[in-house]
């Protein structure tokens, strides 16, 4: 693999544009590949009060590929739950299960995004890289070679940079996406109060907490700091610090049925949400990630987590093309990929923003009743969670129709083609779940095979060259074989973000060509016959 980025006399392949999470991680997955990369932020310093504060379990998966997850996990609060309470009653507190959906991280991480950025900053630093505060975009152009960016300091100098692609991760108000003439296409929405303040209550912080009072509608989440909470009202728009407390203590008390006191906050914001996206994320030699592609409502606190992912995605596709080992095409692989799956996270965040203010009159009849029959039968109640989670946990978003996605004639009983790899049970055998995640720690593809590959398997697995490697599962390593649903010479292909590309039987060469091929952005073709057409990318969101 390639050493850390070359030194800052060295011009840059990558401009980023903005600094918080998802900048950062780009910039990040860029950088250990061997990406020069220099990263840009408009605003004079590093944000004080925090926004997202939601980092799921899918994210926190892609955070110990990049690893990272261990300075997370130090900094944040664990929730595990999900509690109703009404006009002085709980209602019903539903507990995470994720039984049916493996994974590492069985909760959600309540992390300030102000400590997200800090330890994804200290990250990119281990490359001698520094983020350039109060730098702004004010002007580029691209060609097919290129990008040419005016970049304007803190005192006014401004200094023209030529670099080979311009990533614009600059939020809602992206400076990138509007020089682009590319709007953000969708509507307004509700105007909600969010605000962050220390409370004086008796409840489990290991839960999320949805509180009604009459026709009022609120929220607590768990701050990372002690005895702070992160709560929303769906009604009130007095952002005034002592009226926020005044309002928060009466309704929480109310809600709850027992004397809450909330301290004046230390951040208020009020503010109407958009559900707006793009219908693309790349134009030339120009991406967009993150709030730059889609804006949508803070209910299922998903906004960040997308994000990230779609940086990650990113990050490594750039990469292959930058590296000469793969061609432009391969880029287009990931607003296929991504696009889908930001408008179906705006239908989404839709149904969880009607869930969150319930303004319906007759809410406050129904939902004793409906909770009832909740806590009497298990299996509904179990239902409920499992379909909270795959909501909201990233878990079970996928490309199944990726065009970097095989299926074959060797399906397994392990995970299919455009799953994540890490979704199968290994809970019970520490050293296979070892072996499968310090390999997707590192910045490659993977080829899995259980036992010695084949010698045509292994003679384009070798030709592929060095963004490929061959994991042969024997010996310790065959119970993670056994889990991959791998038979003998059976082999799975791994993309660098843990998606499953293909699997295949010892013979199964023309498949492994055909998948190899889209990895490096040419045209895929059937092991049946000649060259077949691109798939339009989708997804599976559960």
């Amino acid at each position: 693999m390639p050493n850390p980025a070359d030194p800052p006399s060295v011009s840059p392949q990558v401009l980023v544009v903005g600094a918080g999470p998802v900048g950062l991680t780009l910039a990040h997955e860029l950088l250990r590949r061997g990406v020069r990369v220099r990263v840009v932020d408009a605003s004079d310093a590093p944000a004080t009060t925090s926004r997202a504060i939601a980092t799921h379990p899918r994210t926190l998966e892609t955070y110990d590929q990049m690893g990272v997850v261990d300075e997370m996990l130090a900094r944040g609060q664990r929730i595990e739950a999900f509690t109703l309470h009404h006009n002085g009653r709980r209602l019903a507190r539903l507990d995470a299960d994720y039984s049916q959906m493996p994974t590492r991280y069985p909760f959600t991480l309540c992390i300030d995004q102000v400590k997200t950025e800090e330890v994804l900053r200290a990250a990119l630093r281990a490359f001698d890289v520094e983020v350039e505060w109060g730098v702004r975009l004010t002007d580029f152009t691209h060609d097919g070679d290129g990008v040419t960016a005016d970049l304007t300091a803190a005192d006014g100098g401004v200094e023209t940079v030529r670099v080979a692609w311009l990533a614009g991760c600059d939020g809602g108000h992206s400076a990138v996406r509007k020089k682009l003439a590319m709007p953000l296409l969708g509507e307004s929405s509700d105007t909600w109060l969010i605000a962050d303040a220390d409370i004086d209550v008796d409840l489990p912080r290991n839960s999320i907490h949805w509180v009604r009072a009459g026709g009022v509608t609120m929220m607590m989440v768990p701050m990372s700091t002690p005895g702070r909470w992160r709560l929303l009202d769906t009604v009130s728009r007095d952002g005034r610090p002592a009226a926020v407390a005044e309002r928060f203590s009466r309704e929480l008390s109310r809600g709850l049925g027992r004397p809450v006191k909330v301290a004046e906050p230390v951040w208020v914001s009020v503010f109407t949400f958009q559900q707006r996206m793009i219908e693309s994320m790349r134009k030339g030699r120009v991406l967009l990630a993150g709030d730059a592609a889609h804006v949508h409502s803070p209910a299922s606190g998903q906004g960040m987590n997308t994000g990230i992912q779609e940086a990650f995605n990113l990050g490594w596709k750039l990469t292959m093309v930058l590296r000469g080992q793969a061609d432009e095409r391969l880029l287009d692989s990931y607003s296929q990929e991504r696009v889908p799956i930001g408008r179906a996270l705006l239908q989404s965040t839709k149904g969880a923003t009607f869930l969150v203010q319930l303004k319906n009159a007759l809410a406050g009849v129904a939902l004793p009743v409906v909770f009832s029959v909740v806590r009497a039968v298990p299996a509904l109640r179990v239902k409920i969670q499992r379909k909270v989670l795959g909501g909201v946990s990233g878990l079970r978003i996928g490309y199944p129709q990726s065009v970097l996605t095989h299926i074959g004639s060797a399906p397994g009983n392990g995970p299919a083609p455009g799953q994540r790899v890490t979704a199968v049970p290994l809970a019970g055998d520490a050293a296979a779940h070892r072996t499968l995640i310090e390999q997707l720690r590192q910045p490659v593809w993977t080829l899995f095979t259980a036992g010695t590959p084949g010698e045509q398997v292994r003679g384009l697995a070798d030709g592929a060259g060095d963004w490929l490697r061959i994991r042969t599962l024997e010996g310790t390593d065959a119970p993670l074989a056994d889990a991959l649903g791998l038979s003998a010479g059976g082999w799975l292909l791994v993309r660098p973000d843990g998606y499953v590309s293909a699997r295949g039987r010892r013979t199964d060469r023309a498949l492994l060509s055909s998948a190899l091929a889209a990895a490096t952005g040419q045209p895929q073709r059937s092991p049946l016959g000649p060259e077949t057409p691109v798939r339009s990318a989708l997804h599976n969101s559960g």
